[in-house]
């Protein structure tokens, strides 16, 4: 549970730093008693930290009791599911979408070992309303399905709402008789071509962010430009070079902080850059709250491929473990409104071409959860291991 009261805030920080030593280190290094802390806002001495850095304390990462679900991301990362009735918080995006209590949601996201599918799934439940499960695949019987219950609202990439809206509309379907009221899409862009092409199906379509370990962040709420920040998080841009929160319209990295029973986040940097709405020098505030223009990008060498993370380091792995393979490139195109990802390998000497490919293959899809074209190349320049070569004009 998030708090605002300042002796909450205390007893819930020193309980945290009991609990996670690293936690107590960094609290110690800013010289800041957790006892004298009355909320979030105390904590702008506190270091940044690091995804990498919150990954390093996986046993206070998977916290102590029972967790209701352990989920496993790319990595292997592994983080446990934070207390409550939506714990992620994302209920209040999808009110803002248009969501009310007995409607029915189709959640497109993922079910299996990585949080997006049950993020959304405790979200609805805790708004009142019924989830079809949908996950990722099935694309024909979930278009029946929307069409048999009358389904009103979307959770999912929207590259993956076009998918459902073209098959809805192969089978004769028309927007005048499409029972999609509202769609929240988030962890991939939504450039204003591909949200011209929704909103002539589904009314409202709006956009939202968030993390795994924050849940949600901000969102589109239909009030003004970017998205508002969230209830019951503490949202920051600060300076990339020392962690110093910006008021100005300069972008840096989105750094996050939720005081709560279980997963606490301190300065949790999320990796990701955005920049505040600003008007007239100061940044713009809904019911007090600042927005964010969007995501603008990444502060590391990740990037985000069909709503999940790669990182070079991930590549590097797999290729090491490939024998038939001396080098591993991936390249990450848009086609249709679609990420798509060419796997480029370089065969080793005396090795079958062909049974590297499909070795390849197997590993991509078992390690890394994408499918992917591979291709045999002669040789692969440079050292970048993974070139974004996407467009979203």
């Amino acid at each position: 549970m998030t708090t605002t009261n300042s002796a909450d805030a205390a007893r819930l920080l020193q309980s945290a730093a009991a609990a996670d030593p690293t936690l107590a280190t960094r609290l110690a290094e800013a010289g800041i008693d957790p006892a004298t802390v009355s909320g979030p806002d105390d904590l702008a001495a506190v270091p940044v930290q690091s995804k990498d850095a919150r990954v390093a304390g996986r046993d206070h990462v998977l916290g102590g009791g029972v967790p209701r679900r352990i989920f496993q991301s790319p990595g292997p990362i592994y983080e446990a599911q934070p207390d409550g009735d939506d714990p992620w918080r994302w209920r209040e995006a999808l009110a803002s979408a248009g969501l009310v209590p007995g409607d029915i949601v189709l959640n497109c996201f993922g079910y299996h070992l990585s949080p997006a599918g049950a993020m959304f799934d405790e979200a609805v439940v805790a708004a009142g309303a019924t989830v079809l499960p949908g996950g990722i695949g099935n694309q024909q019987l979930q278009v029946q399905a929307i069409r048999d219950l009358g389904i009103r609202g979307y959770v999912g990439l929207p590259s993956y709402l076009k998918a459902l809206i073209d098959l809805f509309a192969a089978e004769g379907g028309t927007p005048a008789d499409m029972p999609l009221q509202y769609a929240v899409v988030t962890a991939e862009p939504l450039p204003d071509s591909l949200r011209a092409e929704l909103e002539a199906w589904v009314p409202a379509v709006r956009m939202a962010y968030g993390s795994a370990e924050a849940g949600l962040i901000s969102y589109e709420d239909g009030r003004g430009a970017g998205m508002v920040t969230a209830a019951d998080i503490v949202v920051d841009v600060c300076d990339i070079a020392d962690g110093t929160p910006v008021t100005t319209d300069a972008p840096g990295e989105v750094v996050v902080s939720i005081l709560r029973e279980s997963a606490p986040l301190v300065r949790f940097g999320t990796g990701d850059l955005s920049a505040w709405v600003i008007d007239g020098g100061e940044p713009v505030l809904t019911d007090g709250r600042r927005r964010l223009v969007g995501v603008l990008g990444r502060t590391g060498q990740a990037t985000k491929v069909r709503g999940m993370f790669l990182h070079p380091t991930q590549v590097k792995a797999v290729a090491a473990k490939l024998a038939g393979t001396e080098a591993l490139r991936f390249l990450v195109g848009r086609e249709d409104h679609k990420d798509t990802i060419v796997a480029e390998v370089v065969v080793a000497a005396g090795a079958d071409a062909e049974v590297a490919q499909a070795e390849a293959a197997d590993l991509i899809r078992s390690e890394l959860r994408f499918r992917a074209e591979v291709r045999a190349v002669a040789a692969i320049e440079g050292d970048e291991v993974i070139v974004d070569e996407r467009s979203w004009d």
